[in-house]
């Protein structure tokens, strides 16, 4: 079926184009960011956003001290609390709880 139909290997969309040139790309607003723990590995995530002078208006994460593990019962889908849980419902591997047989056997 290659054969009888034309090759496209010349044909390029605008598209492709602007996506190679990074045409319309802006830097993002707060450098670093993108990272994997974002700008809080800078120290920041331990403080309250209330002691800023700024407050909530802060760009950088926060974490609050609750729902800083992953509810091992959602990851099953079993959990019954919904949003009153005090875990957090959300996959996120940096915050995923260590497992118990790890921690006492290393394996």
């Amino acid at each position: 079926m290659q054969e009888i139909i034309a090759s496209v290997d010349h044909i390029k969309f605008d598209l492709e184009i602007a996506v190679e040139q990074q045409l319309g790309a802006q830097p993002l607003p707060f450098p670093g960011m993108d990272s994997e723990r974002g700008a809080a590995g800078e120290g920041r995530d331990r403080l309250s956003r209330d002691l800023l002078p700024i407050g909530g208006m802060c760009p950088f994460r926060h974490i609050s001290g609750e729902k800083t593990v992953v509810c091992k019962h959602w990851l099953r889908g079993l959990c019954k609390k919904g949003d009153q849980c005090e875990f957090l419902h959300e996959y996120d591997m940096t915050k995923m709880p260590e497992c118990y047989f790890y921690s006492k056997f290393g394996k």
